[in-house]
């Protein structure tokens, strides 16, 4: 089921604005690894292999404070159904 969802867009065009939103998310998913995640969190303060740890993370990403998309984009569109739960069936 992934493979040709991945297939049909792999070639698709994007705009550096989307990029850089990529980026920032990236960056969330970094600070939930390594400040609220319980296993990589207990990797940390066990003694885990820190390269093993740091390599499961994206190689770029981006932080920004306080950053709020642009109202009735995408992103906006995105982040109110992270933080709103919707019965989608």
């Amino acid at each position: 089921a992934y493979g040709p969802i991945i297939e049909a867009h792999k070639d698709d065009p994007f705009t550096e604005q989307q990029k850089q939103w990529q980026l920032m998310r990236r960056g969330r998913y970094v600070e939930f690894n390594l400040v609220y995640d319980r296993g990589t969190v207990f990797g940390l303060k066990t003694g885990g292999r820190i390269e093993s740890i740091l390599m499961s993370l994206p190689e770029t990403a981006r932080w920004e404070y306080d950053h709020h998309p642009e109202p009735g984009s995408p992103e906006a569109d995105i982040m109110d159904a992270f933080k709103h739960a919707r019965e989608w069936v």
